[in-house]
């Protein structure tokens, strides 16, 4: 596959594993398209080997740099990475602190940002974007305005995120245009509604990963993943690499979707 952009420089793609794997072979329509990630197991990883909880965010971010390339490396157009929940407000303000600076300094960062431009990456920010601090949401904001015309990988970071408030908001401005008169009521639908999320362009979930053997969602995109593949993998979040995605493409790709259907009936 060849992963250039309009604003890719030719040629460029993500530096290959030392060990020389490569990702599957597998036809392009099973492969998913949008592989949205549940990254849980920082703070564990740290604790396991003697660690302050916060070295394992510094460790995560590289996790998070492995999965893009290995999703560019795959074949798949989209990747969404529940990087801060709106729970996570919860954890101690220390740890908060650290994680939001952890994303700055290893996502953020200028040469981050030149090589997401390289390999023709397209960055997203799903979420509340009030109570962020301003040095990430500024951050963010222009990282989205500079690789908006990137084609080969759409990553959307989910910071501030819950899949509960994005659709009680999204509900919230749709009955706002309503009563003002600019959407009918009796126009609304599935694809009325979803223009109201907070990335109305992103497709639905196929594959919905979650590390370190958690068996949950955590109100992670439920409107988008109402058929997400569900993997879950018992690797905590820092030791995921690249491999370890394209595992869960092989399982994806080897079980059959019908989405309701019986297995070869037509949509």
């Amino acid at each position: 596959m060849d992963v250039t952009s309009s604003r890719a420089l030719p040629g460029h793609r993500p530096g290959p594993r030392p060990s020389g794997d490569r990702p599957p072979r597998l036809p392009a329509d099973r492969v998913p398209r949008h592989v949205a990630i549940i990254m849980d197991g920082n703070g564990r990883w740290a604790t396991d080997r003697g660690l302050p909880r916060t070295d394992g965010h510094e460790a995560g971010a590289r996790s998070g740099w492995e999965v893009v390339h290995g999703a560019i490396e795959a074949g798949v157009t989209h990747l969404s990475l529940y990087a801060f929940s709106t729970e996570n407000w919860g954890r101690p303000q220390v740890e908060v602190r650290h994680i939001f600076s952890a994303l700055a300094r290893r996502v953020l960062a200028a040469a981050r940002q030149r090589e997401l431009e390289e390999m023709g990456v397209r960055v997203r920010w799903a979420g509340r974007r009030s109570r962020v601090p301003g040095y990430v949401a500024d951050a963010l904001g222009r990282l989205e305005d500079r690789t908006r015309n990137n084609t080969v990988l759409t990553l959307t970071v989910c910071v501030d995120y819950g899949g509960r408030s994005e659709i009680t908001e999204a509900a919230a401005a749709l009955a706002k245009d309503v009563y003002h008169g600019r959407v009918a009521a009796e126009s609304i639908d599935e694809q009325c509604f979803a223009r109201y999320l907070s990335v109305p362009e992103l497709p639905d979930v196929d594959l919905l990963i979650r590390t370190a053997g958690e068996l949950r969602v955590s109100n992670f995109f439920p409107w988008q993943a109402t058929y997400a593949e569900l993997v879950f993998l018992d690797t905590l979040w820092p030791d995921i690499d690249r491999r370890d995605l394209w595992r869960a493409v092989e399982i994806y790709a080897a079980r059959t979707r019908t989405h309701g259907r019986l297995p070869g009936a037509s949509a």
